[in-house]
């Protein structure tokens, strides 16, 4: 019988996946509530009743208007990245290769994976990006 005790895999246990798949799911949750609050913003610019807010609202210009048109757009499409990222991180937790950093091949410190869930890097290869 052949001992293949060579190196075993570096990866988070089952229950500790199963902690982040949790965090992950709920990001989610919120993250698509923040996206459809974010589209109906930029759909409904323009007729969003603002006769009924404050006059000093109608004093804004055209552009102004169109600005924030464009800005709840990329912020919508920052969602939509980040809701991708997070649910590449659930595809990651069910092939047991969540937080593992992606250059050195060690694990991402928990800490930072609460705070960035759909992190691959740990925080020593971004600094060796710099």
């Amino acid at each position: 019988m052949g001992t293949t005790a060579g190196k075993k895999a570096v990866r988070y246990s089952d229950k500790d996946l199963a902690e982040f798949k949790k965090i992950i799911q709920e990001k989610i949750e919120h993250a698509q509530n923040d996206l459809e609050l974010l589209k109906s913003a930029y759909m409904n610019d323009g007729n969003n009743g603002t006769d009924d807010t404050a006059p000093t609202f109608k004093a804004f210009e055209e552009g102004s208007e169109t600005m924030s048109k464009e800005r709840n757009m990329q912020l919508a499409i920052r969602q939509e990245k980040f809701i991708r990222d997070l649910k590449n991180a659930l595809i990651r937790i069910e092939n047991k290769t969540y937080g593992v950093c992606r250059v050195t091949g060690k694990l991402i410190n928990k800490e930072r994976l609460k705070l960035v869930p759909h992190a691959t890097l740990s925080i020593e290869a971004k600094n060796m990006q710099k």
